[in-house]
């Protein structure tokens, strides 16, 4: 069994990220151009350009942005050099957080990132400070009342590693990230559809906050994902409601 806030704080957090791509396409379409460039434009070959392109269409994105993202990853049309970089550190209380990136810039990125954190009550730490303490795997939540054990036959058959059940009633199917993709088609295929997705950083162990920590810690979250460079923000973090 695990955390008994799971579905209310991913909800919580689905909700806040797509306010926020939905008023910019630039995050993603940067992550469609690096991962054409590093795997290919063709996305029937290339799971993390599938799943960039997924969440570009999962906010709207007009197909032509996602086109011209691609051509600019494959060479087709001349783009940015990105690089990615991995900041880890500590919120509110202790929280991990790794703070992913891609820019084009890495001292602007670095000095906005440890800005972000020493202004809002964290600290950024090493390389490999908190990593440890995460999982890097393909999630996938589905709501309360979902048939458990229809669903586990189906993402075991579907080649899932793991189901596991909150204690709010809601099931996480996990697998490994390049199978994302594969499981959650074959789940669909199986009448199931996911209320979130994605590949992530699962936190082995969750850091429980609340009150004036909860909401100190959502600022530093918040302004870690409104830099121009930061594509995702993962954090061990659960706060209560």
């Amino acid at each position: 069994m695990a955390g008994h806030s799971k579905w209310a704080n991913i909800q919580h957090r689905k909700g806040r990220q797509d306010e926020k791509r939905s008023a910019s396409f630039s995050k993603i379409a940067k992550e469609i151009t690096v991962s054409a460039k590093m795997g290919g434009g063709d996305p029937s070959f290339n799971p993390r350009l599938r799943l960039a392109i997924d969440k570009g269409k999962g906010v709207n994105m007009p197909k032509d942005k996602i086109d011209n993202a691609i051509k600019k990853g494959t060479g087709e049309i001349e783009g940015v050099e990105y690089v990615e970089i991995r900041y880890e550190g500590y919120g509110i209380g202790g929280a991990a957080v790794i703070v992913d990136c891609l820019t084009d810039n890495k001292t602007r990125t670095v000095a906005d990132v440890r800005h972000a954190f020493n202004k809002y009550g964290g600290n950024l730490g090493t390389d490999g400070c908190v990593a440890f303490q995460f999982r890097h795997c393909g999630q996938l939540l589905f709501a309360p009342g979902t048939d458990e054990a229809a669903l586990m036959d189906a993402a075991i058959e579907a080649g899932a590693d793991d189901v596991l059940s909150n204690d709010d009633g809601s099931v996480e199917v996990i697998t490994a990230p390049n199978d994302y993709m594969a499981v959650k088609d074959a789940l669909e295929a199986a009448g199931f559809k996911a209320e979130y997705g994605g590949v992530t950083m699962k936190a082995e162990n969750e850091t429980q906050l609340s009150g004036d920590e909860a909401v100190r810690m959502q600022k530093l979250i918040d302004v870690l994902e409104s830099l121009d460079d930061v594509q995702e923000v993962y954090t061990s973090v659960v706060m209560d409601e």
